[in-house]
């Protein structure tokens, strides 16, 4: 069989429109020449498609039954048609985030109120995930952007700083070190401290600063995560030293956020896939991203 697209344009314009007249019209075309395309794909086909009664085309059952696979194929070409479309359009397409569970709570809202602002019609869809498996997705290419702490160079993937600023002290409202502007490492002396769980590189961190100073906190209470630390020092358990970023999400009544005398500074990168073709929208949320930071937060350029 030598059946084109042409033929099946003619088949469904007949059918749609009632009559060769009327397809004709409809396809910017002469009747003569409609007619001899459908009598041609008929011949190709080894059957007729119309009966013909007195000048009128009167569709057979086979007309019937391949009208409707004509027509779910012209319906799946038109979304194709309108994915194509859709696609040269930035703002239509969806852009994939894949974040550490507390950027996705303390970073990313903000940048995404400032995106959304100035595209307000963009999809973007937020996978919370942990190392290693955040890690390992990125060097799959999964994922438009990542946002990680402290990321380790991965094949294929590009890791650009995108804003350091230095952790802080949280206190239960009322506390007695509450009173002072800045705290230094010796004001935990003796204190029950929240603490990160033991694997994370920010509680191997502050632990160290303690035990150079010679500080002795008191741990009983640890979490993976650092809103859960701020819950916990909130309900009067402890006191800790967190993320800005969390700090600040986290703040209001109960808590309190006080700068350290001491640097220990906290880092967020983005993870771009270098093997994914590139999403319109990654620089767009870059841009929020940085612009969204601390007070406290300097920043690093790319």
């Amino acid at each position: 069989m030598d059946i084109q697209h042409r033929h099946i344009e003619v088949f469904r314009a007949v059918m749609t429109a009632g009559s060769v007249t009327a397809a004709a019209a409809l396809l910017h075309t002469s009747q003569p020449t409609l007619s001899r395309d459908l009598a041609r794909l008929e011949q190709l086909l080894g059957y007729a498609l119309f009966d013909r009664e007195r000048g009128r085309l009167k569709a057979t059952a086979r007309a019937r039954a391949l009208f409707d696979e004509v027509e779910r194929s012209f319906q799946g070409l038109a979304r194709v048609i309108e994915r194509a479309e859709a696609l040269g359009r930035s703002e239509d397409t969806e852009l994939s985030v894949l974040s550490l569970p507390a950027l996705s709570h303390a970073l990313l809202p903000g940048a995404l109120t400032k995106l959304l602002t100035g595209h307000p019609s963009a999809n973007v869809s937020i996978t919370p995930a942990e190392p290693p498996l955040l890690d390992a997705w990125m060097g799959e290419q999964r994922f438009d952007l990542g946002l990680a702490e402290q990321a380790t160079p991965l094949p294929g993937v590009r890791v650009e700083p995108l804003l350091q600023a230095d952790e802080v002290a949280v206190l239960p409202a009322g506390h007695a070190l509450a009173s002072r502007k800045r705290l230094a490492l010796k004001d935990f002396d003796d204190q029950y401290f929240i603490s990160l769980a033991e694997d994370d590189p920010y509680r191997r961190e502050i632990d160290a600063r303690f035990d150079a100073a010679g500080v002795k906190r008191r741990l009983r209470l640890q979490t993976h995560s650092a809103v859960a630390v701020c819950e916990l020092v909130r309900a009067g358990l402890g006191v800790a030293i967190v993320n800005p970023l969390t700090a600040a999400a986290c703040s209001g009544p109960g808590l309190e956020v006080r700068p350290l005398t001491v640097s220990i500074p906290y880092r967020v990168s983005a993870l771009i896939p270098l093997h994914r073709p590139a999403q319109p929208l990654v620089d767009a949320l870059l841009s929020a991203l940085r612009s969204g930071q601390p007070p406290s937060a300097s920043r690093q350029s790319a």
